[in-house]
């Protein structure tokens, strides 16, 4: 990575409105895909019919539109969820005054992304937690549905996108034997991690995975990238300073020089987090922050379905 001076942000403008932006749009272009059925799951109401009973019908709406519509989802569901982000030094790379939609650092992405499910979970009255660890467990949440819970949540993801820290590791492992140490009730567990470990930590890594599997959570990760320099390295061939935003280790070199051997290599460790998740049974999604969100909230759907099931 690209050494960076790394300051203080002024993070988003307004998360919350972001992330009801980028639902929203998902909504609404769901009956063009072929998930076009799960839609009235996010209708908040749906016109009354006659014969359906008044019991639900939403006055106050009808005081503003003169129409009669139904309110969805008034008892509570069962469903938990408990998000999970990786907050090390590689996860705010690359450093960023400002976010935006369409702008995005993989801690600003993981952040949005996780308010927009969050934005979900809320529509359908659903239980929802969060866990944060870097070189500590900075965070931890239950899951929980009330308003005040919501925001305390939010003002925590809008607090790590804007606070970028340098020089900190992490061992994944570690927090999440903790975590699911937590975690007694079935739920479907979402962690947002860019896989930045040492080789002899994998191992570990997995076994910890394996941990959150034992009470039969559902466990996606979502293996958050930036496609264009961390994958197809995209760089111009002037001579670079590569460091290790973790560690501190750099590297002088002709970014053109290395290009090849550096996507044999990244190649090659995909495919075995592919292989390693399969083996475990847990959902590998590679998220771009250069994406749309769309396979984020595609995802989420596909792993509610099974759970429900």
């Amino acid at each position: 990575m690209l050494e960076q001076e790394v300051q203080k942000s002024s993070g988003f403008i307004n998360l919350e409105l972001l992330a009801r932006q980028v639902v929203e749009g998902f909504i609404s272009g769901i009956h063009k895909s072929p998930f076009h059925g799960f839609s009235a799951e996010f209708a908040e109401h749906k016109i009354y019919n006659n014969g359906e009973s008044t019991k639900h019908i939403d006055w106050k709406l009808y005081a503003k539109t003169d129409k009669l519509y139904t309110k969805r989802y008034e008892e509570e569901t069962n469903l938990r969820c408990h998000l999970i982000i990786d907050n090390s030094s590689s996860m705010h790379f690359p450093i960023m005054k400002s976010f935006k939609r369409d702008s995005l650092n993989k801690i600003g992405f993981s952040a949005l992304a996780a308010a927009s499910l969050m934005q979900i979970l809320k529509r359908q009255r659903d239980a929802v937690g969060l866990s944060v660890y870097s070189d500590n467990y900075d965070f931890y949440a239950p899951e929980k549905g009330s308003e005040r819970h919501h925001h305390m949540l939010l003002n925590e993801l809008d607090s790590i996108v804007a606070n970028p820290v340098q020089n900190r590791t992490t061992d994944s492992y570690s927090y999440l034997h903790q975590i699911a140490e937590k975690l007694k009730r079935r739920s479907l567990v979402f962690l947002f991690t860019d896989m930045f470990q040492e080789d002899k930590e994998e191992a570990e890594l997995f076994e910890a995975l394996k941990h959150l599997k034992y009470n039969k959570h559902e466990v996606v990760l979502f293996h958050v990238i930036d496609k264009k320099k961390e994958v197809n390295f995209e760089f111009d061939n002037a001579p670079k300073r590569f460091t290790d935003v973790e560690s501190g280790v750099h590297l002088d070199i002709y970014a053109e020089n290395l290009k090849e051997p550096y996507q044999n290599s990244v190649e090659t460790y995909f495919n075995m987090l592919k292989l390693q998740c399969a083996k475990y049974r847990i959902k590998y999604v590679q998220a771009d922050i250069g994406g749309s969100f769309e396979k984020i909230l595609t995802t989420y759907l596909v792993e509610r379905q099974k759970f429900a099931g």
